[in-house]
């Protein structure tokens, strides 16, 4: 739609929702940790996911795009059931990891956040230590040997490009520590506990610039080791960082695939008017 003087407008609210997606327009994953398949969420009433599938590649990143409000955060969140906590939701669907439906009720919810661990969009060191800050969830998880936990701190720490900064503080506080240093804090718990998906919400929408290119560039160092699912309102962001891109619209996943791909030749004409700045 166009104004008066020829220039696109963005969508006003009384267009009618997108379709389902195109099944040419989702690519598929030959080595896929996670399936989605015809996933729907709703608060209530009201569907704020539609009819979801897809897969997600093992050890690549992956990122979620689309206009404020279209359900990025709450796909993520579905990953980890973090939306079990909130009053009213319902799912409808399957989410498959390594085989293993995790919307089953009888799933064990704990043990599955330690395979699925979550990096908030604002940084939430604990009030604690820098080293017990990485020590948390091992700790939750029954470890106590001293050895053991020096170790994975000094690791996970190390591969947060954060060990060489406060190897000589570690017993600080976490809290006394830059923006930018509290959130690779947050993503040296994470890893701590060997996760095999990292989920990461905006996580440098609260940085400065030069802390958002140290998280990017740890990003594409953890690439290979771990699978991370990221939302992002960052085109340029997408772009730089992620092997897939994933585009949702008003709850429906519009299109799936290589980000390269994604950014200079989408298949539908829905992604290239969001990446185009058209709207959103």
């Amino acid at each position: 739609m166009n104004s008066s003087d020829g220039h696109p407008v963005p969508p006003t609210g009384t267009e009618p929702a997108p379709g389902p997606a195109d099944p040419s327009a989702i690519v598929p994953i030959d080595d896929a940790v996670v399936q989605v398949r015809h996933l729907s969420l709703y608060y209530g009433d009201s569907r704020a996911l539609s009819d979801i599938t897809m897969d997600f590649p093992r050890n690549q990143v992956t990122a979620l795009i689309g206009p404020s409000g279209c359900g990025k955060s709450t796909f993520l969140r579905c990953f980890n059931r973090m939306n079990d906590l909130i009053d009213g939701v319902r799912t409808t669907g399957e989410i498959l990891l390594d085989g293993q439906d995790i919307t089953d009720p009888a799933i064990d919810v704990i043990q599955l956040r330690r395979r699925v661990g979550m990096v908030f969009q604002r940084p939430t060191p604990f009030p604690k230590s820098i080293y017990e800050n990485v020590a948390y969830g091992l700790r939750i998880a029954g470890i106590r040997d001293r050895a053991t936990l020096d170790a994975a701190v000094e690791r996970s720490l190390r591969r947060a490009a954060l060990w060489d900064e406060v190897c000589q503080r570690l017993h600080g506080s976490a809290l006394e520590l830059s923006g930018g240093q509290h959130q690779r804090v947050c993503i040296a718990r994470a890893i701590a506990v060997d996760p095999e998906i990292i989920l990461m919400d905006e996580p440098c929408s609260a940085l400065d610039p030069r802390s958002t290119t140290r998280i990017e560039d740890l990003l594409g160092e953890l690439r290979g080791d771990y699978t991370i699912i990221m939302v992002t309102h960052n085109m340029q962001q997408a772009a730089r960082v992620s092997d897939y891109t994933a585009f949702l619209y008003e709850g429906v996943l519009i299109e799936f695939g290589a980000t390269k791909q994604i950014f200079t030749r989408p298949r539908r004409s829905e992604t290239e008017d969001y990446i185009t700045g058209r709207f959103g």
